[in-house]
């Protein structure tokens, strides 16, 4: 059974707040050795993009940019969702160390090998 635990990321810029919990969730999970992973869908995917977490910073949690370079730090990963990655022009060329574009069939084969989902809203 998988030891994984898959956080699930929505907003980008947009919405600093909903943006960075699932890293700080997902990092609190790397730093104590769990197998963690933020899945990036929707606007989410800018985030495992160049400059894709620069300004995004929510009073009271930790810039994204730092808390992402922390979370690659203690061994985490970033996969950003093929089919949300594609209509945005995005390619591998754009991505930021840690991030993988990834298509549905790698997450739902995690899942079926028990990865743990947590969903921020």
């Amino acid at each position: 059974m998988s030891e994984k635990l898959i956080f699930n990321c929505t907003y980008g810029k947009e919405e600093p707040e909903r943006a960075t919990l699932p890293f700080v969730a997902a990092n609190i999970a790397a730093a104590a050795g769990q197998d963690a992973i933020v899945l990036c869908t929707i606007e989410a995917v800018w985030l495992g993009t160049q400059g894709g977490t620069d300004g995004v910073a929510q009073p009271g949690l930790p810039a994204l940019s730092d808390l992402y370079a922390e979370f690659i730090d203690n061994g985490g990963q970033v996969w950003l969702c093929g089919a949300c990655a594609k209509p945005r022009g995005i390619t591998e060329e754009h991505l930021v160390k840690g991030s993988t574009i990834v298509g549905a069939a790698k997450v739902v084969e995690e899942v079926v090998a028990g990865a743990k989902t947590v969903a921020f809203a």
